[in-house]
């Protein structure tokens, strides 16, 4: 699932270029991804969709957040690290921190691997019209054993 988010992410820079969600399968399709994995994006995404509608809504600058045994359990200690960093940071707000919550609870297996993690954090810049700075893409893509120091 998290390739075909990859995918997406890279093809259509931004979720309203997306095609419908019909022709959406049919492109991915041909491209070569399995059907349960295109399934299972296409219905993440959707649940992206639903939860940054209320992104505007929110309007809390500052939230200290406590986490469920469930979302511990589900996240594991450095996917909770990493969102931690990214909002005392002042680049995951805490309406968007619980976007990528959300999101990161609906995947099933659990915990999420800190790599998905990432993916998440993206995808919900991406499905918000927003482009995080290079430092985050930075954080996002490249592991740390190859970042060069100057």
């Amino acid at each position: 699932m998290f390739d075909v988010l990859v995918y997406l992410y890279e093809t259509y820079w931004r979720p309203d270029a997306c095609p419908d969600a019909a022709q959406l399968h049919r492109k991915l399709s041909a491209v070569g991804f399995e059907r349960d994995d295109i399934r299972d994006a296409l219905n993440w995404l959707d649940g992206l969709a639903a939860a940054a509608q209320s992104v505007g809504e929110q309007t809390q600058a500052h939230s200290l957040r406590v986490y469920t045994a469930d979302e511990l359990a589900q996240l594991g200690p450095a996917s909770i690290e990493f969102i931690s960093f990214l909002a005392s940071a002042g680049v995951l707000p805490p309406p968007m921190r619980e976007v990528v919550l959300d999101r990161a609870m609906a995947i099933e297996g659990g915990p999420v691997d800190l790599e998905d993690l990432k993916i998440i954090v993206l995808m919900v810049f991406w499905s918000l019209g927003e482009e995080p700075d290079a430092l985050i893409l930075d954080e996002l893509f490249v592991a740390p054993e190859e970042r060069l120091i100057h």
